[in-house]
């Protein structure tokens, strides 16, 4: 079972190494791990995504929200949620493979973003699907460099993943 996992933590060094080692410690291999700055200031947020089977997922989720830079953690599974990735891709793009390169960028909604004389850089946000097929589509012109951000994920619609709010926080650390 893939399992996708959001975590509000503190925004401190070693915060994040404690996060990995919790999860290397149980064998578990991350999948995407993607970390940023959060609407609270001084949290950050993590989202994870691992395999593994449900109970022991549980106990990863139970055991990271107790770690002392952990304010809350949520897992979104099988919640409404809306999940992202981006990507760029350098893809080679001598002048005859250009059109089509820039009719399959127009298809997926992606962007070309740089321009050189034997290259076009793409860059792509979606589902992970999307991003696949994509590159799928544009190996065979061939992918001279790509780098793949690792999902992030947020509950869909007035659902909040993370109740903390900034004045909560505040009450958290003054304690």
């Amino acid at each position: 079972m893939r399992q996708t996992i959001i975590a509000l933590m503190e925004d401190k060094p070693g915060a994040l190494s404690h996060v990995v080692t919790l999860f290397r410690r149980r064998n578990y291999n991350i999948e995407s791990l993607a970390v940023g700055h959060s609407e609270v200031a001084g949290l950050s947020r993590l989202t994870v995504v691992v395999q593994g089977d449900e109970r022991a997922l549980a106990q990863i989720v139970k055991n990271l929200d107790k770690l002392i830079n952990v304010i809350e953690v949520s897992d979104i599974t099988q919640q409404p949620s809306v999940i992202r990735e981006l990507a760029l891709i350098k893809v080679e793009a001598v002048s005859a493979a250009r059109y089509k390169i820039m009719q399959l960028v127009d298809i997926f909604r992606a962007k070309v973003i740089d321009v050189a004389n034997e290259s076009l850089t793409v860059e792509i946000t979606g589902t992970e699907d999307k991003i696949d097929s994509l590159v799928a589509l544009l190996r065979p012109f061939g992918i001279k460099e790509m780098v793949r951000t690792g999902q992030v994920a947020m509950l869909r619609g007035e659902n909040v993943s993370n109740g903390v709010s900034a004045p909560a926080y505040a009450m958290v650390q003054l304690a």
